[in-house]
């Protein structure tokens, strides 16, 4: 009988690869298997869409189905067929409506659902493609409990249906409908669990899209995306009135950037996109971008000795470039690995901003003054930090000290992974960390523990941090003094109390991140850990509750239940943290929607007591 999905196979394979006398796996004939693609995709999800989780990370999993869905979309505005494109978002299930070439009628079923076939390798049908593998639709249809595809085409239509990308009904025949796909989906639950799509998320990705296909309209749920000005209008929306001189802005056919500096003195900050796609971790167009700017900057003023970090201190910018076969080091096409762009981009960005600081002399003179002043700050650091390692090694002894882990970002070899695995809590008291350090995982997961609450950071300097022995060694143990380049753990999540304290603990620790290590916060490594506030329990049954109404839920499911309410962590014994730090903790993730936004909170509700803020207080005072 045939199977419904790769998820019956699994128990039969484990009964066969068994000898139940002795337990122990038979490695014979019988224990390979070959798997077909629809198969492969639904037991390994994560070696084609990275991450699958819960709709709670804007990387998770079911963002990435739409994006695939959306970025054929886009394609086909690039090729310049259609430049409307429809997204509609109900119970869980995604609509795709664009107005481009619609997939040839006879080929629909094979580009869903047909592993390595598509246009995409045909460059003179797709030239600047993110999806150039043949793989990201066949995803989508084989991780959907429910997929639809619909091509119109010079007036006919062919459709088909799917069910965990098994083919179920196709339909065809006359239409008045103009050209173009539909694709509608539902994420599977029984590979993405319970989950729920954040709009925020999807709203920023649209943002993201129109910035960068600037004459495309997006219409998500009847709220509509335009840019006129491209990476302009991205960087005035991060910006706003912060920047020190008129944003640079460059585009031509295959290459758009925009950049200028802010006030602050608070690391570099870059977004950076290959035909369209957001590239997280940058990668070689990200490095060169800022390498031209260096160059044209040393150049201009005829000052070859500057040092790097001086002239791209405070900087915002924002790189987007075509590549007619892009090379990412991952399906998820995080980071650009191409290297045949980087002298190119180089020189064009040199010239550019020689060309800009030419032509505007006080813009000059204001960068000018933002490097000098960049050189002197980092001179003072540089006397501060020296005392500072000196203080931290004298007193030492009274610091809390860092309860370290094995393996640590950035390791190389066979454990290469397990690197990134890594995590480090930051967490309140003796107490909590004393749970923590007995319930870890001693290879991946180190412990710091802070002595009560961290000063308020917000309006303070650099040199000021420095002079603080808990800030400094908080970012000592990260290994961040010199960029998040040196930082030693994939995650950095904040362990506190659920009460006022802790959730003040969060705020200065945000407050911390935001004011010296806002690239922390951009790269996705600052987490907050969700742990639960009761114990439901009786006898034989006992669950843990996250909320008052799940405490409701289940005391109404559990007879005869008590309940325990955890007012701190150091309350949960280490044998039960240990579930709430294993393979599925709770984390929470700390998400920046705009810098400019961040700022203006962050000045509001940690700043100088202002009318405002007091007014604000009296109002929401419970």
């Amino acid at each position: 009988m045939p199977y419904k999905s790769i998820f019956d196979i699994i128990p039969l394979m484990a009964d066969r690869t068994t000898d139940r006398k002795s337990s122990k796996p038979i490695y014979d004939e019988a224990a390979i298997k070959t798997m077909s693609p629809l198969e492969h995709i639904r037991l390994r999800p994560g070696m084609y869409i990275g991450r699958l989780g819960n709709g709670t990370h804007v990387d998770d999993g079911i963002y990435v189905l739409m994006k695939e869905v959306i970025d054929n979309s886009i394609d086909e505005f690039i090729m310049g067929a259609g430049n409307r494109i429809v997204i509609k978002l109900e119970n869980n299930t995604v609509s795709v409506r664009d107005q481009g070439r619609g997939i040839p009628l006879g080929k629909v079923i094979d580009c869903v659902s047909e592993i390595n076939t598509g246009a995409k390798y045909n460059d003179d049908v797709f030239q600047f493609s993110v999806g150039l593998n043949g793989v990201g639709t066949k995803a989508v249809n084989a991780l959907s409990s429910w997929f639809h595809v619909k091509s119109f085409r010079d007036g006919r239509y062919f459709e088909a249906f799917f069910k965990q990308g098994i083919l179920t009904e196709k339909h065809e025949g006359k239409t008045d409908e103009p050209n173009g796909t539909l694709t509608e989906f539902t994420p599977d639950p029984e590979v993405f669990g319970q989950y729920q799509f954040n709009d925020d998320f999807i709203v920023k990705r649209l943002n993201n899209y129109c910035y960068l296909n600037t004459g495309l309209t997006l219409e998500y749920n009847k709220k509509v995306f335009r840019s006129q000005h491209g990476l302009l209008d991205l960087l005035d929306r991060e910006v706003e009135d912060n920047g020190i001189y008129q944003t640079v802005h460059y585009r031509n056919k295959t290459l758009e950037f925009a950049f200028t500096h802010t006030r602050e003195y608070s690391g570099e900050t870059y977004f950076s996109y290959v035909n369209g796609q957001y590239t997280s971790d940058g990668g070689t167009h990200q490095a060169a971008f800022k390498e031209g700017i260096l160059a044209g900057v040393k150049e201009f003023f005829k000052k070859p000795q500057w040092a790097p970090q001086d002239v791209r201190e405070g900087i915002v910018g924002a790189i987007a470039i075509k590549v007619q076969t892009p090379v990412f080091e991952s399906q998820t096409k995080n980071k650009l690995g191409n290297t045949e762009v980087r002298m190119p981009i180089i020189n064009e960005v040199k010239e550019a901003v020689v060309d800009f600081l030419h032509k505007n002399p006080e813009a000059a003179q204001l960068l000018n003054q933002k490097i000098l002043t960049n050189e002197n700050i980092r001179k003072k650091l540089t006397e501060v930090k020296k005392i500072a390692k000196e203080n931290a090694k004298k007193i030492s002894i009274n610091i809390p000290k860092l309860k370290d882990c094995k393996f640590h970002l950035g390791q190389t070899g066979p454990h290469a992974d397990m690197g990134e695995r890594s995590m480090i809590f930051l967490t309140e008291g003796d107490s909590a960390s004393g749970t923590l350090n007995t319930a870890r995982d001693v290879m991946t997961q180190a412990v710091f523990s802070l002595r009560g609450k961290p000063l308020n950071t917000n309006g303070m300097s650099m040199s000021d941090m420095y002079k603080n022995a808990e800030l400094y060694n908080v970012m000592a143990a990260l290994g961040i003094e010199n960029g998040i380049e040196g930082l030693r753990y994939g995650k950095v999540i904040f362990a506190t109390d659920a009460d006022i304290d802790g959730f003040h603990i969060r705020i200065l620790l945000l407050t911390y991140f935001l004011t010296y290590f806002e690239d922390l916060i951009n790269a996705g490594r600052v987490w907050i850990l969700d742990t639960p506030l009761f114990r439901v329990r009786n006898k034989s049954v006992t669950t843990y509750c996250f909320s008052e109404e799940e405490r409701d839920n289940m005391m109404r499911q559990i007879r005869g239940s008590e309940v325990t309410r955890f007012k701190g962590l150091g309350e949960i014994s280490a044998k039960e943290f240990g579930q709430f730090i294993g393979e599925d903790m709770r984390l929470i993730p700390v998400t920046i929607d705009s810098l400019a936004e961040a700022r203006r909170a962050m000045n509001f509700y940690m700043g100088k007591n202002t009318p405002e803020r007091r007014d604000f207080i009296m109002e929401n005072l419970v």
